[in-house]
This record gives C-alpha cells, sequence and structure tokens, in this order.
C-alpha cells in the first residue's frame, strides 16, 4: 500500500506496474483529469496546495482501510500538486484484487475518502483572468454556538 503526495507529473502506466500481482485477477483504476469547465465557468489550470505530511499520513490510512474492507492484494494512490493544466492527471488511484467487485469498491471508496479526507486544496485559474478556491471553507475559530470551525476541502 502506498500513498504519495507529488509536485511532478503523474504517469498512470509507471504507477501501475508495480500491482502487478500473480493472485490477481482484477485491476481497477481512476485518473482524475483538469477539465475545462466548472459550474459553468470556463477553467484554463487548476493549483493544488497541500499539507504534505498530513495529506500523506491519512492517504496511507485511507489506503489501509481499503486493503482490510475490500482483501485488496495491492492499493497505490497519488496526488499532485502545484500548477496543473487542462488534461494533466491530478490523481490516480489503482487497486488489485481476487475479483472485479471487491477492485471497482475499493477504488470507489478510495477515491471518496481522498477527496473528503486529504488536508488538499483547490484553485480554479479561469480564462477571463479571474481565480477562486473551490470547497476551502474557512471559519472563525469559534462558531456563536461555541462549536470549533472546520475547513471543507476537495
Amino acid at each position: 500500500m502506498s500513498f504519495r503526495i507529488s509536485a511532478t507529473p503523474l504517469d498512470p502506466e509507471q504507477l501501475k506496474a508495480p500491482l502487478s500481482a500473480a493472485a490477481a485477477g482484477a485491476c481497477v483504476c481512476f485518473e482524475g483529469w483538469v477539465r475545462n469547465h466548472n459550474e459553468g465557468e470556463s477553467v484554463k489550470a487548476l493549483e493544488y496546495e497541500a499539507h504534505e505530511v498530513l495529506a500523506a499520513k491519512e492517504g496511507q490510512t485511507i489506503l489501509e482501510e481499503a486493503a482490510a474492507r475490500f482483501s485488496l492484494h495491492s492499493a497505490a494512490a497519488e496526488h499532485r500538486t502545484g500548477l496543473l493544466e487542462i488534461g494533466d492527471c491530478a490523481v490516480w488511484v489503482g487497486v488489485t484484487s481476487s475479483h472485479r467487485g471487491e477492485a471497482f469498491e475499493a477504488c470507489r471508496y478510495i477515491i471518496d475518502e481522498l477527496k473528503a479526507r486529504l488536508p488538499i486544496w483547490k484553485k480554479e485559474h479561469y480564462v477571463d483572468g479571474q481565480s477562486g478556491w473551490i470547497n476551502c471553507v474557512t471559519g472563525s475559530a469559534e462558531e456563536a454556538d461555541g462549536k470549533s470551525a472546520s475547513t471543507s476541502i476537495s
């Protein structure tokens, strides 16, 4: 099980190669690409920032959870940071299992948990020259009801 944060371009074929296992009957991989639009805006690039130490630790935890939950032979994931252009691979997940059902479920679980739990923030750069952070909600240290504020990430 291996999770990494990377400032260099992701090569899905290179990332997939170590997953090979004689006992595996299925391999499922997911590639998340930078697209040219979001919520009616024309996007020209994305920029990712991460708390690398925490992201690496939590990413590894998610892979270990998936391995135990879905009886995986192997699992790996990598997430980019820095400025990415349209078509670049921003996140990659790969798993192997004895059966396709477990492999599909595990891959979906991993990408969903990575998006929900990793301290990685995404900034969109728009064609019109504007930019904005996406799904990055912040609040004061203490909300009016006395509860601590939380940060949502994507």
